[in-house]
């Protein structure tokens, strides 16, 4: 093998997008691709409704419709694509992947970034809400009743 990439994917459409200068620039080489599924986490409290077992069957279903969705448009020989299901810290599961094959392999994230992640200070759903929580939502409610009550 002239070279290994691992690259991390948790959504099919934004990981080609991401992908597409890569697999492009590389289509000639002889890269060997190794595919890891990084399931959505599960709330801590699902574990009260739904079995161990249960959770690990919905996580490779979940990695065998990415890979589904993946390997198609990657147009590569089969014997040159891994595919991985990620089931614990990325970093060890990388240690592990650059410990089995022979080079350092080049490591890609084309993981979607977290749309939940705050920006700053009561961010909610793209719009800057002046007070947050519980209180902010009262007042626009009475807001909206009284504006209602106007007409």
């Amino acid at each position: 093998m002239d070279n290994r990439v691992i690259v991390y994917v948790d959504d099919a459409a934004y990981a080609q997008q991401m992908l597409a200068p890569l697999f492009a620039r590389d289509a000639s080489a002889q890269t060997q691709w190794v595919l890891v599924a990084c399931a959505p986490r599960m709330t801590h409290r699902i574990s009260k409704w739904v079995s161990h077992r249960a959770r690990e069957n919905w996580r490779i279903k979940w990695a065998d419709k990415l890979f589904a969705q993946i390997l198609p448009w990657l147009q590569v020989p089969a014997g040159r694509v891994t595919t991985v299901l990620a089931k614990g810290p990325l970093n060890e599961l990388t240690d592990q992947l650059q410990a089995a094959g022979g080079p350092t392999a080049q490591v890609v994230d084309a993981r979607r970034p977290k749309a939940d992640q705050p920006e700053g200070p009561a961010r909610t759903e793209g719009r800057w809400s002046p007070l947050p929580g519980s209180l902010g939502s009262v007042l626009t409610s009475i807001g909206a009743l009284w504006l209602l009550g106007l007409d």
